[in-house]
């Protein structure tokens, strides 16, 4: 529990603040006074001021993985564009999130080795407690390339940070699943421990031999979630207190981190480490591998994943391509027109219209109409030129999960079908497939005979539909036929 007395004798040290401040150059901060967060953004320039939000009621400060020309200028409203013209770069920082201190351990122990094994060198490699169960690994900026090919590296993000933790979290998942087991000696152990059923921490594979090998499926007490990497995403800055276990974010040497324990980070034994997080100083561009490791792992499951969803998307006759009506939410918005991702809406329109009956000439005048709409339209030769090798119907658009595309471009907006769905063009062809069985089910209804009950025998019986030409015949009571 931390007490005013303890924040204001911790925060009003000046190797403290010294350390706060050095750590939020370029960076915007969050605030927290116990339950709240204070107003965003925010910056820190002075190391008193640090102990004067102290003594404001100040608990613990947090940073953006984002490096900014002007923290001040960020807001909530601002366009992907404004904000790449805004950001100097960003930092990978991994988080490690497991309510079990000694599995965390050893998942920062294999991230560190494995940031290694892929040549980022010990300088640029970073590490710190989170202040709790946790720990957060560090790789600044410095350490990425400004370019990879065409693609500015400070303007993809949070992509390729995420894909970067993806590559990472699916490399060392079976190595960390068998140093806990080795750690814990059975399933069982880890099945108390966790609180959950044995059927959810075991996964199942077959070896060459055919034999059926069980191992620990660590996924379920155990994330460092890309998706937690998101644009103003905050960590707690080095040396910030946190309110629940009232312990420092304490720097750590990386390669000693199985030898920490949380009583280093107690307020009264913090003496600034040797060891910075995210230090800026590095040698050179030691983590262009893993990032283009990363990039290419993510485009092969990407490619992957569009396969299965072409196998399972099933190919229907189109004797004429299908209309606006039956589109889904993310395209009709996007046809309005866009400011930011306007080459990869394209990318996806093209795809997708493609896959519900559009002819490569209707595609080609669609887009041309659907581009004179956007705020900045693209070149019309850009167009073209993507079309030249176009083939209509040849490849799905982007799966509606692929990060970069949708959501990233500010035109997911779900409805309910949204949430059965793979791709947008399952949407139409699901929405087109109930059209047609509307139909068949009103044509059906015309010739169905009616049925109605018969009182007096307790019985159904129907009348037949009138032929064409039949006289009325008593209308009062018409023939009847028990059914």
């Amino acid at each position: 529990m931390l007490t005013k007395s303890t924040l204001l004798k911790y925060y009003k040290r000046e190797d403290i603040q010294n350390e706060i401040i050095k750590h939020a150059r370029d960076k915007e901060v969050g605030t927290r006074f116990d339950t709240f967060f204070g107003k965003r953004p925010d910056v820190l320039n002075y190391p008193r001021d640090v102990f004067d939000f102290a003594k404001r009621g100040l608990t613990s400060l947090h940073a953006s993985e984002e490096r900014w020309q002007n923290p001040l200028n960020i807001h909530s409203d601002m366009r992907r564009k404004e904000m790449n013209e805004e950001r100097i770069g960003w930092d990978l920082v991994l988080d490690i999130d497991c309510p079990f201190m000694d599995y965390s351990k050893i998942c920062a122990d294999l991230i560190i080795k494995f940031l290694r094994f892929n040549h980022v060198k010990e300088d640029a490699i970073s590490c710190k407690f989170s202040g709790n169960k946790g720990f957060h690994i560090g790789v600044p900026f410095e350490a990425f390339p400004e370019r990879v090919g065409e693609i500015i590296t400070s303007e993809q993000f949070p992509e390729f940070p995420k894909k970067i933790a993806l590559y990472i979290r699916d490399h060392i998942d079976e190595e960390l699943g068998r140093r806990i087991m080795e750690l814990e000696g059975s399933f069982g152990k880890i099945k108390e421990k966790v609180g959950l059923k044995e059927e959810e921490i075991i996964r199942y594979s077959t070896n060459p031999m055919g034999d059926k090998i069980s191992k620990l499926n660590v996924d379920k007490f155990m994330e460092i979630d890309p998706v937690l990497i998101s644009s103003r995403h905050l960590y707690r800055m080095p040396y910030s207190l946190h309110e629940k276990s009232g312990l420092a974010s304490l720097p750590i040497d990386p390669s000693k981190v199985m030898e920490f324990e949380k009583p280093m980070a107690h307020p009264d034994k913090i003496i600034p480490s040797e060891f910075t997080f995210l230090g800026r100083e590095v040698s050179d561009e030691s983590g262009t591998r893993i990032l283009k490791n990363a990039l290419d792992y993510a485009a092969k499951i990407d490619e992957k994943r569009q396969i299965e969803t072409e196998k399972q998307f099933q190919e229907v006759k189109l004797e004429n391509p299908i209309q606006e009506i039956f589109f889904p939410p993310c395209i009709k918005k996007a046809l309005l027109g866009i400011e930011d991702g306007k080459k990869r809406t394209l990318f996806a329109m093209m795809n997708y219209l493609g896959k519900v009956g559009w002819s490569k000439p209707e595609v080609e005048k669609y887009l041309m109409v659907w581009n004179s709409k956007n705020p900045e339209p693209l070149r019309e030769g850009y167009i073209r030129g993507q079309m030249h090798h176009y083939k209509a119907g040849e490849k799905l658009p982007p799966n509606c999960d692929n990060a970069a595309y949708y959501v990233d471009m500010g035109i997911c907006e779900k409805d309910m079908l949204c949430s059965h769905i793979k791709n947008p063009v399952n949407y139409t062809m699901n929405r087109w497939k109930r059209h047609l069985r509307d139909l068949k089910m009103q044509e059906d209804g015309r010739k169905k005979k009616k049925v109605i009950v018969d009182k007096e025998h307790g019985s159904e019986v129907s009348i037949e539909p009138k032929k064409e030409g039949d006289k009325e015949e008593n209308q009062q009571n018409p023939q009847i036929k028990p059914s």
